[in-house]
């Protein structure tokens, strides 16, 4: 079937989770710098993205633009199937 469902072997192509978790590590550091982080929750079927923000990013005023213009828009920069990004408590 689809390449995401295989195992990841040498030479594979990687599967969207490992992408996705990717950028989230990338993206995580820049977070941390400001109390806050960030943690993949889920990946739905539809390519829907889920993760937890945490730390001084949980209640924060500018979480909602942290997400759309920062987590959401890196990773459909880098990972362009990604379908959207929605935040989970």
């Amino acid at each position: 079937m689809s390449q995401e469902s295989q195992p990841n072997g040498a030479g594979a192509e990687k599967s969207f989770e490992e992408k996705v978790t990717e950028v989230i590590e990338m993206v995580r550091p820049a977070l941390q710098g400001h109390g806050g982080d960030v943690q993949l929750v889920g990946i739905n079927d539809d390519k829907t993205v889920k993760v937890r923000l945490q730390g001084a990013c949980q209640g924060c005023p500018g979480a909602a633009m942290t997400m759309k213009m920062g987590i959401e828009r890196i990773l459909k920069e880098k990972v362009p199937e990604v379908k959207e990004v929605v935040a989970v408590a």
